[in-house]
Protein backbone atom coordinates (compact mmCIF):
# COMPACT_ATOMS: atom_id res chain seq x y z
CA UNK A 1 0.00 0.00 0.00
CA UNK A 2 1.27 3.43 -0.92
CA UNK A 3 1.83 5.64 2.10
CA UNK A 4 1.43 9.00 0.33
CA UNK A 5 -1.19 9.66 -2.32
CA UNK A 6 -2.26 12.77 -4.13
CA UNK A 7 -5.49 13.96 -5.68
CA UNK A 8 -7.03 17.28 -6.67
CA UNK A 9 -10.27 18.90 -5.59
CA UNK A 10 -11.21 22.12 -7.41
CA UNK A 11 -7.61 23.22 -7.96
CA UNK A 12 -6.48 22.28 -4.47
CA UNK A 13 -3.90 19.50 -4.29
CA UNK A 14 -4.47 17.07 -1.42
CA UNK A 15 -1.50 14.97 -0.28
CA UNK A 16 -2.85 12.23 1.99
CA UNK A 17 -0.66 10.20 4.32
CA UNK A 18 -1.30 6.83 5.95
CA UNK A 19 0.47 5.21 8.91
CA UNK A 20 3.45 6.70 10.72
CA UNK A 21 5.36 9.81 9.71
CA UNK A 22 8.74 9.56 11.36
CA UNK A 23 12.37 10.14 10.41
CA UNK A 24 12.23 7.22 7.96
CA UNK A 25 9.09 8.29 6.11
CA UNK A 26 9.30 12.10 6.41
CA UNK A 27 11.58 12.37 3.34
CA UNK A 28 8.92 10.58 1.28
CA UNK A 29 6.32 13.04 2.54
CA UNK A 30 8.64 15.90 1.58
CA UNK A 31 9.01 14.44 -1.93
CA UNK A 32 5.23 14.12 -2.34
CA UNK A 33 4.70 17.70 -1.16
CA UNK A 34 7.52 19.06 -3.32
CA UNK A 35 6.10 17.37 -6.42
CA UNK A 36 2.73 19.00 -5.71
CA UNK A 37 4.25 22.44 -5.00
CA UNK A 38 6.24 22.35 -8.25
CA UNK A 39 2.95 22.56 -10.14
CA UNK A 40 2.04 25.83 -8.33
CA UNK A 41 -1.47 24.87 -7.17
CA UNK A 42 -3.83 27.47 -5.75
CA UNK A 43 -3.95 25.45 -2.54
CA UNK A 44 -2.18 22.53 -0.87
CA UNK A 45 -3.66 20.40 1.89
CA UNK A 46 -1.74 17.69 3.73
CA UNK A 47 -4.31 15.22 5.04
CA UNK A 48 -3.11 13.39 8.16
CA UNK A 49 -6.49 11.82 8.96
CA UNK A 50 -5.12 8.28 8.50
CA UNK A 51 -1.81 8.95 10.30
CA UNK A 52 -1.34 7.10 13.59
CA UNK A 53 2.02 8.63 14.53
CA UNK A 54 3.43 12.06 13.70
CA UNK A 55 7.03 12.52 14.76
CA UNK A 56 9.15 15.64 14.88
CA UNK A 57 10.58 14.91 11.43
CA UNK A 58 7.07 15.03 9.97
CA UNK A 59 6.32 18.28 11.75
CA UNK A 60 9.56 19.75 10.38
CA UNK A 61 8.38 18.88 6.85
CA UNK A 62 5.13 20.77 7.47
CA UNK A 63 6.98 23.82 8.83
CA UNK A 64 9.47 23.77 5.94
CA UNK A 65 6.57 23.60 3.48
CA UNK A 66 4.91 26.62 5.08
CA UNK A 67 8.19 28.58 4.88
CA UNK A 68 8.85 27.51 1.29
CA UNK A 69 5.47 28.47 -0.12
CA UNK A 70 5.08 31.99 -1.33
CA UNK A 71 1.84 33.86 -0.88
CA UNK A 72 0.50 32.34 -4.10
CA UNK A 73 -0.31 28.94 -2.63
CA UNK A 74 -2.51 28.49 0.42
CA UNK A 75 -1.42 25.69 2.75
CA UNK A 76 -3.27 23.76 5.42
CA UNK A 77 -3.08 20.52 7.37
CA UNK A 78 -5.97 18.22 8.23
CA UNK A 79 -5.46 16.42 11.52
CA UNK A 80 -7.81 15.36 14.26
CA UNK A 81 -6.96 13.32 17.32
CA UNK A 82 -4.22 12.65 19.82
CA UNK A 83 -1.72 11.18 17.32
CA UNK A 84 -1.67 14.19 15.00
CA UNK A 85 -3.45 17.37 16.03
CA UNK A 86 -2.28 17.19 19.63
CA UNK A 87 1.47 17.18 18.86
CA UNK A 88 0.94 19.94 16.27
CA UNK A 89 -0.76 22.10 18.90
CA UNK A 90 1.67 21.29 21.73
CA UNK A 91 4.73 22.10 19.62
CA UNK A 92 3.26 25.34 18.31
CA UNK A 93 3.14 24.28 14.66
CA UNK A 94 -0.48 25.44 14.53
CA UNK A 95 0.74 29.00 15.19
CA UNK A 96 2.20 28.93 11.67
CA UNK A 97 0.19 26.32 9.77
CA UNK A 98 -3.60 26.33 9.36
CA UNK A 99 -5.12 23.23 10.99
CA UNK A 100 -8.54 21.78 10.18
CA UNK A 101 -10.32 18.80 11.69
CA UNK A 102 -11.64 17.42 8.38
CA UNK A 103 -10.75 17.64 4.70
CA UNK A 104 -14.22 18.98 3.91
CA UNK A 105 -13.78 21.90 6.31
CA UNK A 106 -10.33 22.68 4.89
CA UNK A 107 -11.63 22.66 1.32
CA UNK A 108 -14.60 24.85 2.27
CA UNK A 109 -12.18 27.32 3.85
CA UNK A 110 -10.09 27.43 0.66
CA UNK A 111 -13.20 28.00 -1.46
CA UNK A 112 -14.36 30.92 0.69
Amino acid sequence: MQQFTEHQVDGVVVVAAVGAIDMLTAPQLQEAISAAVDRHPAGLVVDLTEVDFLGSAGMQVLMATQKHLDGGTRFAVVADGPATSRPLKITGVTDYVQLFSTLDVALQNFAA
